[in-house]
């Protein structure tokens, strides 16, 4: 029998996961922290003033701590979604803590790329890998299908809201006490925050039972979803796994790529308004917020209409905006581009909370921390585009082929999400008790 009321742990849980994803969003913070580090002409020269012992990188140098990080998010995903399913959530967002503070606190007091690399990059990444894994499937364990939209877009928009705030509060706290100090505060005080809301994550017992959607209007992803619980070796002899993967890889694409030049699209469009050009950071602030309600909004309608219609929805509308960029940027329209990176920020937070989703319905709720570690992996494949854009904006001197391209990778995550159905889960509970 089903639960009549959600408990109270429930939505405590809930809100706990999206106070850690606020704080594990530091690395949005980078990018500030890059433009103080970044001086091409002094490189290897020595700071002075408050950023006595620091030395200066080029552009090269200061990519490989966030090129690291994200790796390493990438990979720790897996571990930490094993730690997730098999330990406590509450274990993992601890140990996801303390790999931040520790990371942030090397990297300031080295003061070094070395201590760049190590802290931020590989320290930071594993935290931000095993802490991100635990909240979003601890909580839509408490929840049924007709609610998991929901409930994933209020859990992962933490990450995407905190580029509204980040961003700033490092530019304070580096103009205040400089990199060493910024490191410093910003890490720990996260991972203080990671650490206790942490402790409010639980998984519930094993003979509970999620409220049972409506009679009417339950929405068509609840007669989508599987009632087995799948296990990690199983999932990967599916061929609808690969196809979650690469889902992701190519909603993730578009995505980045957005959010790695918004800043230099309004400077370009904008450049006729010296506001504008003087406070580029509004477009990526106002991409933070499409991110963030974009999670919460997908998840939403992804209840009602089922993951992929959801999916389609979102990378077929974006496609369009891929393809009308060039145009856009040409006219000079600086509403048309708020239009349409907002759209792109939207579908790829919306990606964010679609494919845990997925990976529920798919194989169910029990080891999801695992089981979506695995097709995490797509997330990171995904910043193939920002990499292949600088290339092509190097030789062309635009970024109008790589629009095209990534507009031509949704159209095709939109074929193959109509293509993908929910594998068979006949024989698979028999199969884990032989």
């Amino acid at each position: 029998m089903s639960n009549e009321t959600t408990p109270r742990q429930a939505w405590v849980t809930v809100f706990a996961g999206t106070a850690i994803n606020l704080c594990l969003g530091i690395l949005y913070a980078w990018s500030v922290w890059k433009k103080t580090l970044v001086n091409t002409e002094l490189a290897g020269q020595a700071m002075t003033g408050m950023n006595a012992g620091w030395t200066y990188l080029t552009n090269s140098q200061a990519a490989t701590p966030f090129s690291l990080c994200v790796i390493f998010f990438m990979l720790f995903m897996i571990p930490g979604g094993k730690i997730q399913d098999k330990l406590s959530p509450k274990i993992g967002a601890t140990i996801g803590g303390l790999f931040v503070a520790g990371g942030c606190i090397v990297a300031g007091l080295l003061k070094s790329y070395t201590g760049l690399c190590i802290g931020f990059g590989v320290m930071g990444g594993i935290g931000m890998g095993i802490g991100y894994a635990s909240p979003t499937p601890a909580a839509l364990k408490w929840f049924g299908p007709h609610k998991r939209g929901l409930i994933a877009g209020l859990v992962v928009s933490g990450y995407g809201g905190a580029a509204i705030y980040i961003s700033p509060l490092a530019r304070y706290l580096m103009n205040t006490y400089g990199l060493t100090g910024s490191f410093l505060s910003l890490g720990c005080f996260f991972a203080l925050i990671v650490i206790i809301a942490g402790q409010f994550l639980n998984t519930p017992p094993a003979d509970y039972v999620p409220v049972a959607p409506p009679a009417t209007g339950a929405g068509k992803a609840t007669s989508e979803a599987t009632s087995v619980n799948w296990e990690p070796s199983q999932i990967v002899k599916t061929w609808q796994f690969y196809s979650l993967v690469v889902l992701l890889m190519l909603c993730t694409q578009s995505g980045l790529l957005i959010i790695g030049n918004a800043a230099g699209l309004l400077g370009k469009v904008g450049k006729a308004i010296p506001f504008l050009v003087a406070n580029t950071w509004i477009l990526a602030s106002y991409g933070g917020v499409t991110n963030a309600v974009g999670r919460i909004g997908t998840g939403i309608y992804s209840d009602k209409l089922g993951r992929t219609t959801a999916y389609a929805i979102n990378c077929g509308v974006s496609a369009i905006c891929m393809f009308s960029l060039p145009m856009i940027i040409a006219s000079k329209s600086i509403a048309l581009l708020f239009l349409a990176t907002g759209i792109g920020y939207w579908q790829y937070g919306g990606g964010l909370s679609l494919l845990p989703s997925f990976a529920a319905d798919y194989y169910g709720p029990k080891n999801l921390g695992m089981n979506f570690g695995l097709i995490f992996f797509g997330w990171g494949c995904g910043a193939f585009m920002p990499k292949l854009a600088g290339v092509i904006q190097d030789k062309t001197g635009s970024l109008d082929t790589a629009f095209y391209i990534s507009g031509a990778l949704l159209v095709a995550s939109v074929v193959l999400a109509l293509l993908t159905k929910r594998p068979s889960d006949v024989g698979i509970a028999e199969a884990q008790k032989a």
